[in-house]
């Protein structure tokens, strides 16, 4: 995998979770694709290995709140990535509270 893969990676599909999954959600997840892909039952098989880092790399950040409000906010944003329903799941927060702070349709 190339650098630029390695920078597009979405940790909410790497779990296999919604993008306003609760913490109880990706620690359960964590832990079922833990076991399934876990090197110990896959001997020698390096793209098992791979994905097995890819899961432990995505629960330590989604399973911090400090570092998930990071990713959020400025992890994987290109739309072109998404379905029109996952870009809104993603973003609903953002897209919700900006009338909240004051931005309206006039105001751009």
């Amino acid at each position: 995998m190339d650098s630029k893969d390695e920078s597009h990676k979405d940790y909410y599909k790497v779990l296999e979770v919604d993008y306003d999954a609760t913490e109880e959600k990706i620690r359960l997840n964590y832990r079922r694709l833990a076991l399934k892909w876990h090197p110990d039952k896959h001997k020698g098989d390096n793209a098992v290995t791979a994905k097995f880092q890819d899961i432990n790399e995505a629960y330590t950040v989604l399973s911090d709140p400090a570092k998930r409000i990071d990713y959020d906010l400025t992890g994987n944003c290109e739309i072109d990535k998404y379905t029109l329903r996952e870009y809104l799941t993603r973003f609903k927060g953002m897209i919700l509270t900006s009338n909240g702070l004051g931005i309206t349709h006039t105001s751009i």
